[in-house]
């Protein structure tokens, strides 16, 4: 069977003019030069995108945007389409991320119209689930996961879903300095990856690439990778320091997942 390729994304968040931004790319350029076994994203702030792209140019480093509207255009003020995305020279956007859905009002159904949006304009939709304290603490992480899951893939085809990167993100683990444990990690990747099968059969699940993120830091990379469901990560603030993410992005035991 092929393996999965890991994926470490960067989620640079609303930090960084241009030119800071810019910087912040050559040291990573520089910095993953020669890094060939693990496929690398970032995501800077959307006025940055521009500074960026002509640094990453040839590089293999994917440029990302951090959000996407679900129209190609339209009247909608402050929203920025696929289309432009791609001519700005993303290969990929984030969708879905726990603050988009805490603090902006994203729903199941503006997420499942982001994730198509990306698939009809070639986009790789780099989609989020993850459950808050409070679901956690009720005990509802696997019907909160399972039904923003659901939402999101419903109506796709299996080839479509093959081009979605899932990220599972605790709400609670983000920006808090708290870290969902390998094993609490493995167990929600596990489940999500099994849930995927049943929907679109095991060839999908096998392939279907599933990130971690949440607090992800050098210091908890390796054991985080070495779960057999953790395809990669999704990083936030360790992104912004290009040693600290390319030591995340060199993650110990460096192989391509089984």
């Amino acid at each position: 069977m092929v393996a999965r390729r890991p994926l470490v994304a960067g989620n640079w968040k609303m930090y960084g003019t241009a030119s800071e931004a810019a910087a912040l790319a050559r040291a990573l350029k520089e910095r993953l030069a020669g890094v060939e076994s693990v496929d690398v994203v970032v995501a800077p702030p959307y006025t940055a995108l521009h500074a960026v792209r002509p640094v990453l140019q040839h590089t293999g480093i994917v440029l990302a945007a951090q959000n996407v509207h679900w129209a190609a255009k339209g009247a909608f003020t402050g929203e920025i389409a696929a289309p432009m995305l791609q001519e700005a020279g993303c290969g990929a956007a984030i969708v879905g991320h726990s603050e988009r859905r805490q603090l902006f009002g994203e729903t199941d159904d503006t997420v499942r119209g982001r994730v198509r949006a990306c698939l009809d304009h070639g986009l790789m939709p780099i989609l989020c689930v993850g459950e808050t304290l409070a679901e956690r603490d009720a005990s509802r992480t696997l019907d909160v996961v399972r039904g923003q899951l659901d939402a999101a893939l419903d109506g796709l085809t299996p080839e479509q879903v093959l081009r979605v990167v899932l990220a599972y993100e605790p709400v609670w683990a983000i920006g808090t300095g708290r870290t969902a444990t390998p094993a609490q990690a493995e167990e929600i990747h596990a489940f999500l990856r099994a849930r995927i099968g049943t929907s679109f059969g095991a060839p999908v699940s096998h392939h279907s690439r599933i990130l971690y993120g949440g607090s992800v830091k050098p210091d908890n990379i390796d054991d985080l990778m070495a779960q057999p469901d953790i395809d990669g990560a999704l990083v936030g603030g360790a992104s912004l320091k290009a040693e600290d993410f390319d030591r995340i992005v060199r993650f110990r035991g460096l192989t391509p997942r089984p």
